[in-house]
């Protein structure tokens, strides 16, 4: 039983394919950056919230001990 053209056809495409898959020519791969998922901004707020909510609570520790007797 033979294999119709087309079918023929596709799969030698699928085999010369087959070969070069992984392989990206080198200035797609350069020019590509790696760029954070969160925004500069939203860090900066997070570690204002941070550093903020900890001075916070050394001040409350601070005034809220008594001094020894």
């Amino acid at each position: 039983m033979t294999i119709p053209r087309n079918i023929r056809n596709r799969n030698n495409k699928f085999d010369k394919n087959i070969t070069k898959r992984g392989n990206v020519p080198v200035g797609k791969a350069a020019d590509h950056e790696e760029d954070s998922p969160v925004s500069k901004t939203l860090i900066a707020f997070f570690l204002f919230v941070v550093v903020g909510s900890s001075v916070v609570q050394i001040l409350n520790l601070f005034r809220t001990s008594t001094p020894p007797s």
